[in-house]
């Protein structure tokens, strides 16, 4: 079967990027911007928060060994999809918690899964589901940036560490280092 994609936003892409590039059955994942108005954001631009853009990222992956609905519900468990335009220190609409479902079958599924993320938290998920517009790739030095620069990056350190042990606490019979 033929590689499927899936657009998300949870707060800052390098950390997001980091989760999903460790999942069983993602093949690519890219970070960039979407949900904006502005053509072509640079970074500076988007973090300006006047863009309309989010940081998301585009996971290419196999249907076979995951599906789109568990893509989102890692998602949901690696990010809080209770904090309105925010994940901890990063605040603004570039950081907003956002599906952006290329079908009309992943919008319905992640209807579903934004009702099952809703009976994990008592406070209301303010995830949105926004039509998909265009794509814009990130700056090369966004992609793979925790197995490059990250590990060095005080942020990253204190951000992505407990996202990947919520993922191998939660799924770890999903997580690519646990199986290998």
């Amino acid at each position: 079967m033929a590689k499927e994609y899936a657009i998300i936003a949870g707060g800052c892409f390098w950390c997001t990027e980091a989760v999903f590039k460790d999942v069983i059955g993602v093949e690519t994942v890219e970070s960039g911007y979407t949900g904006g108005t502005t053509a072509n954001p640079t970074y500076e631009e988007v973090c300006t928060g006047t863009t309309g853009h989010a940081e998301a990222i585009r996971i290419g992956f196999d249907p076979e060994q995951l599906s789109y609905g568990d893509l989102l519900d890692i998602s949901f468990a690696t990010h809080d999809p209770t904090q309105l335009n925010r994940q901890g220190n990063d605040m603004g609409t570039q950081y907003r918690s956002a599906i952006f479902p290329v079908t009309p079958e992943q919008r319905a599924e992640a209807e579903a899964a934004i009702q099952r993320a809703q009976q994990d938290n008592q406070q209301p998920v303010v995830t949105t589901i926004e039509p998909l517009t265009a794509w814009y790739p990130a700056e090369g030095y966004h992609q793979d940036y925790w197995e490059g620069r990250g590990q060095q990056n005080g942020y990253c350190l204190a951000v992505i560490p407990p996202k990947l042990q919520k993922l191998r606490k939660s799924y770890a019979n999903r997580v690519k280092s646990l199986n290998s």
